[in-house]
């Protein structure tokens, strides 16, 4: 009620809470002045009747289906600096985040380490999601935050304390969260895999963790080095960040002591590339519960053994004793048969110790074809630079550089030095090369068929995935921070994440739809909301199977017309329900 000259005025007024934590209220509904209403309702107190016009709309309020009639005027501004728009795609990775316990881990550490003067919580939880949905630096991480519902409430040197505490926990956080994703389910650790890679710096400076080494990128920049264990399935297991000048092969035997002393694992099969399979660590997977599956390049293969796996006879396939001599074959009629062939070849180490392992060869028509053209496509370029004049050969031997096809002669038809270099195709290696199309060798101390190795060991591309993953969707690099600290800290962050996508990934890939992780990604960075004063706030994303399938695998939705901002509190509040601790305590 407002009195305005000699008229009195009625109105329904709503009180609400802003987006900052003032109340206040708006008009939702102008009844008119009491003397027009009493001579609208006959007599009627107007009064009275407005009092029970507001009851009667409080009540329809409290209906869930009751519609939202929001007014709008076109001649007034929107408050300065109010936030309209809210990003939702965080909500669904922020119910695995406690699904996993990640909250309770800081409030662990928390309290080992207190008193702390920031929320440790909510400053991980926030550069995790950040890392998936919007990867950039601390300081943008810190700013893209505010786009969540719920408000970063630290400061950007709070977040690089909090950095430093986490790489002081590093090892810990690991365990701790693999122990607790148990309760998701059980892990496929009997068989793990793991690989190396590296992450450049933008700098020329080396310093710490950050040194110059074989770049896998051929950049010629500083680096530094992850080791990333992952389970059957492909979930990240453990990780570890190294120098950038230190050798892949001493990285495994200290990850497997960590993944026996802080997380229980020692029963293991141990699936790693070529580069990683050294003789030591081969000997070191040998023994206990331990066994050993990794590549075998057939170039380094001892001369009587190169001459057993290239040879034309006694190959078998699965599920057949029979043998075949693939030099008779029509290349067309198996192009999809995998042939292979193997033996037990004790090698003798330095130390004087046997190492009993065993040579698994395959070979496949199609495979040799794929090799036959990339070197064909490899060699075209190489003659094209020498028709060019540009004849300088390789110095790394890389598989990709079609410069190592180019030698340089330095003699005359007639021996005598020559003071210029001629350029011309090596066909020598060209052939060399050849020899060994469609050939493939692993080398394992496990017993089990032939067929069940290889099987084992192409799932080897499941961890390259992960770390193509880390690098193009996350954008892992460039790496914003100098600290060895807070560099471990960073890709930390980046493990977890990976960890939170793929439990995401296999909740909504179900009913037989696969979505990639371009579209998963996309879709929980589109799932914006415009916020609605007092209202609650509309879904400004599209519909779609994926968005169906990701409010499933959750247990809410927010793709109704409004959700009111009750209804939003409630699914926030229902994001970071988790089961009881093991002490029974801390159930939210």
């Amino acid at each position: 009620m407002k009195k305005s000259g000699s008229h009195t005025y009625l109105y329904a007024i709503k009180s609400f809470r802003k987006e900052d934590g003032r109340c206040t209220t708006k008009v939702v509904e102008k009844f008119g002045t009491v003397e027009e209403l009493r001579e609208k309702l006959g007599g009627e107190d107007p009064i009275e009747w407005a009092r029970a016009r507001v009851a009667e709309m409080t009540a329809a309020e409290k209906e869930e289906n009751q519609n939202v009639v929001v007014e709008y005027n076109p001649k007034a501004y929107i408050q300065k600096g109010e936030r309209r728009s809210h990003n939702g795609g965080y909500l669904f990775l922020q119910k695995i985040y406690y699904e996993l316990g990640l909250d309770y881990i800081c409030k662990k550490i928390a309290k080992k380490h207190k008193p702390l003067k920031y929320d440790l919580n909510g400053i991980l939880s926030m550069l995790v999601y950040t890392r998936m949905l919007y990867p950039g630096s601390k300081r943008s991480s810190l700013e893209d935050a505010g786009k969540f519902f719920e408000q970063p409430g630290c400061t950007l040197e709070q977040v690089y304390r909090a950095l430093s505490l986490l790489a002081e926990e590093f090892n810990e956080i690991q365990a701790d969260v693999y122990k607790r994703s148990l309760k998701l389910g059980k892990r496929n650790t009997q068989v793990v895999y793991y690989d190396l890679t590296n992450y450049f710096f933008e700098c020329e400076e080396e310093g710490g963790l950050v040194q110059f080494g074989h770049c896998k990128e051929g950049r010629p920049l500083p680096i530094v080095q992850m080791g990333l264990f992952t389970d059957h399935d492909g979930f990240p297991l453990a990780m570890c960040i190294e120098p950038g000048n230190k050798a892949e092969t001493g990285t495994l035997k200290p990850m497997e002591q960590i993944l026996k002393d802080k997380f229980g694992l020692s029963k293991l099969v141990v699936c790693t590339d070529g580069g990683l399979s050294s003789y030591e660590n081969r000997k070191n997977d040998s023994a206990g519960d331990r066994s050993f599956v990794t590549v075998q390049s057939l170039k380094k293969l001892k001369g009587y053994l190169q001459e057993w796996a290239l040879d034309c006879k006694g190959w078998r396939t699965a599920g057949s004793d029979r043998e075949y001599d693939i030099g008779t074959l029509d290349s067309k009629e198996h192009c999809e048969t995998l042939f292979y062939k193997e033996r037990w070849d004790p090698t003798k180490m330095s130390t004087g110790e046997t190492l009993e392992q065993r040579i698994i060869v395959t070979f496949s028509f199609k495979y040799k074809a794929y090799l036959s053209y990339v070197r064909e496509r490899q060699v075209g370029r190489a003659v094209a630079l020498l028709q060019k004049g540009q004849g300088v050969t390789s110095r790394r031997k890389s598989p990709n550089d079609a410069k190592r096809f180019i030698k340089a002669e330095h003699c005359t038809a007639d021996g005598e030095l020559a003071q210029i270099e001629s350029y011309s195709l090596n066909q020598e290696m060209i052939d060399q090369e050849a020899r060994f199309d469609g050939f493939y060798a692993l080398c394992t101390d496990l017993w089990d068929p032939a067929p069940d190795i290889i099987r084992l060991n192409g799932g080897r591309w499941i961890i390259e995935n992960g770390f193509r993953i880390m690098k193009t969707d996350f954008d892992a690099r460039p790496v914003y921070v100098r600290r060895d600290d807070r560099i471990k800290a960073h890709f930390l962050t980046c493990f977890l994440a990976l960890l939170i996508y793929k439990y995401l990934e296999k909740k909504v890939n179900r009913g037989g739809r696969h979505f990639t992780t371009e579209e998963i990604v996309g879709t929980l960075r589109s799932m914006d909301f415009l916020g609605i004063a007092g209202e609650g706030y509309v879904p400004a994303y599209t519909r779609t199977d994926l968005t169906n399938h990701l409010h499933g695998s959750a247990g809410f939705r927010t793709d109704t017309q409004i959700v009111t901002r009750q209804k939003m509190r409630g699914i926030i509040a229902q994001t970071k329900k988790r089961e009881k601790d093991d002490d029974g305590s801390d159930k939210h």
